[in-house]
């Protein structure tokens, strides 16, 4: 037996002849007040991240490698951080193609520790998915993965998010209950609610302190 299993059977064995505490936990309190009318979800969201500075733009399915390309040109950027093996990396990829475009993909292949410099340093901006976002606090969920680790959306200077307007929810609980989070859980979620901030110095608002200075949201209807 190791430690962690005579650890366990101690705390198994201190809960013999015990009840458990009936659970009176009342939903209503972190849902009722953070409710809203269908067709509001997506406006509320944008609302509250472009009040921190956060830039939103609803697109199709069929539109959006192109405002990628349109964004990024816009701001003189041609090298992008996007995974090679997610559904949308690839499909930015066929698009860059077919288009020609004059843009550098690159893909996080290797450990962090092997190209630390250019992750940091080279990398002005990165594309991800989002697994869903939250009305209530104009948030993006993300989570992170092999394919799409989480420096990608806390180190390049601009940060291009695609959020399927379908997973937009009221609230986080409800997200969780509709994705089925119980089912299996990632290392860590991120809760993303605009660029990164901080007013650690003399209580001066400052963007990009510790992870990108532009967050981009790529709103993306089912048509």
């Amino acid at each position: 037996m190791n430690a962690k299993e005579r650890i366990l059977g101690k705390l198994r064995a201190s809960l013999a002849g015990t009840t458990p505490v009936a659970d009176d936990y009342d939903i209503g309190l972190v849902t009722d007040p953070w409710r809203y009318a269908a067709d509001e979800r997506i406006a509320r969201l944008r609302r509250m991240l472009e009040a921190v500075h956060g830039e939103t733009l609803v697109t199709t399915v069929a539109q959006w490698p192109q405002r990628v390309l349109e964004a990024l040109a816009a701001r003189g950027i041609d090298e992008l951080l996007v995974s090679p093996a997610t559904a949308h990396g690839r499909r930015l990829a066929e698009h860059v193609r077919a288009q020609d475009a004059a843009l550098r993909l690159k893909g996080y292949e290797n450990p962090v520790e092997a190209w630390k410099d250019e992750l940091f340093f080279h990398t002005p901006a990165s594309l991800t998915g989002t697994l869903g976002g939250i009305a209530a606090t104009g948030s993006l969920v993300l989570w992170p993965s092999p394919q799409e680790p989480r420096l990608m959306s806390l180190v390049p200077p601009l940060h291009i998010a695609l959020l399927n307007a379908s997973e937009v929810r009221d609230n986080l609980f409800e997200l969780m209950h509709a994705q089925r989070w119980t089912d299996g859980l990632p290392t860590n979620a991120l809760l993303v609610s605009g660029p990164s901030k901080t007013a650690d110095i003399q209580q001066t608002l400052a963007y990009g302190a510790h992870g990108p200075k532009e967050l981009l949201v790529l709103v993306i209807e089912d048509a």
